[in-house]
């Protein structure tokens, strides 16, 4: 299992149109083979922030999501990228 998360900033102004634009690109994520979870959203805290959480039954299904996603071109407006890939060797209930 795979697992994308972390957040990006962008100026605080844009956030929400950011957000709002990529909103299509993480319903049909949702629906590819071998996604297990994707979210893309705005912050509660910080109104620079956008949090990023995906996560991915193989390499391979995340590979083939990104042949075919044509995220939307959101210009030059990350600020800061904060977000890593991260390899899952097993999963348990966190409670």
């Amino acid at each position: 299992m795979l697992i994308i998360a972390g957040h990006v900033e962008v100026a605080p102004d844009i956030r929400d149109r950011v957000v709002a634009t990529l909103a299509d690109l993480v319903r049909r994520g949702r629906d590819a083979p071998g996604c297990l979870g994707l979210a893309i959203t705005a912050d509660s805290v910080d109104p620079a922030r956008i949090d990023i959480y995906e996560r991915w039954d193989s390499a391979e299904a995340l590979d083939g999501w990104r042949a075919v996603a044509h995220a939307p071109d959101i210009g030059d407006v990350i600020v800061a990228d904060h977000t890593r890939l991260y390899d899952a060797a097993g999963e348990r209930s966190p409670f």
